[in-house]
């Protein structure tokens, strides 16, 4: 038996149109609605048959909906949801896919009193945005970390986990405030530091920005690719999970002092030590199948 027989997807970018896509392979009988503020992007997912129907209105959206998934910028939640709520279902259940649980959780609580809201995060994606950009597949192998309230109906916490294993995910709960502060170390912060040194590297007048583009090696390369990911999706994870970033980042800023001090006065073995522990941190993530093992991250060198 399917989770949900009838699902809204709002905001068509690369997360939704992939579960749109996701959602026509593993259940194709799901009746299927979309819509995104921006009319061209609606253009286009019709243009694409991502969807069953694509209103033009959040409210006409999800007028019969079984299940909504909001997929806007987390800073967008509130403002989404409030749209919604004269027409959302009573039965409904209301899920996300933000990177920033406890904000979104108080924006969709604040904006539907009464709502079943469980939110999601699929921990899987590219630097790519918009809904060309998504693909059936984004989500096997890849982590969704549900962040039921405190009190959430069991069931439709159950349902959510089952939309998401039927997409190919791995499905973990975790308290709101938690997955915060864990996203924070392992994605919020390494985005941070990616903007910094592909702007620090822009900004130095000694280097041209030509050299800087020809003579990229690989740690750059892969900085670049962090660094191009969508701006207004990053703005919004900042400043919705500000205090952990920010707990992260002093941290992260006395761990980089030390390896300054290292390095200053020569201490070699200092650094060994530090640079085989994060080698076993790289073998860990490839034995658990969170990335590929080929040499160069699978590049070609023809």
């Amino acid at each position: 038996m399917l989770p949900f027989a009838r699902i809204t997807i709002i905001g068509i970018g690369l997360i939704g149109s992939s579960i749109a896509r996701a959602v026509r392979v593993e259940m194709p009988t799901v009746r299927l609605t979309g819509y995104d503020a921006d009319p061209e992007v609606r253009g286009i997912a019709d243009r694409l048959q991502l969807f069953d129907d694509v209103t033009d209105t959040a409210g006409a959206a999800v007028i019969d909906a079984d299940l909504v998934i909001l997929c806007v910028p987390v800073g967008a939640m509130g403002a989404v949801a409030a749209e919604i709520a004269a027409d959302l279902p009573a039965d409904a259940v209301v899920s996300d896919v933000g990177s920033c649980k406890e904000e979104v959780l108080r924006a969709l609580t604040e904006a539907l009193p009464g709502a079943t809201i469980i939110p999601a995060h699929p921990v899987a994606g590219t630097e790519r945005s918009g809904p060309e950009a998504g693909f059936a597949t984004l989500f096997h192998k890849r982590w969704c970390i549900i962040t039921p309230p405190e009190g959430a109906d069991a069931l439709a916490v159950e349902r959510v986990s089952e939309f998401w294993r039927r997409l190919g995910a791995e499905v973990e709960l975790m308290e709101p405030g938690h997955h915060d502060r864990v996203l924070a170390i392992t994605s919020h912060l390494p985005h941070l530091i990616a903007y910094t040194i592909v702007g620090t590297a822009s900004d130095m007048e000694e280097v041209t920005r030509s050299e800087v583009i020809k003579y990229s090696a690989g740690g750059f390369r892969d900085f670049t690719r962090i660094a191009a990911s969508d701006p207004t999706m990053w703005r919004d994870v900042f400043l919705s999970n500000r205090e952990a970033v920010l707990d992260m980042l002093q941290r992260f800023s006395e761990d980089l002092s030390a390896l300054q001090r290292a390095i200053r006065w020569g201490k070699g073995d200092e650094l060994f030590e530090l640079f085989t522990k994060t080698r076993a941190i790289r073998r860990g993530i490839i034995e658990q199948g969170q990335d590929d093992p080929a040499p160069d991250f699978g590049r070609t060198h023809d």
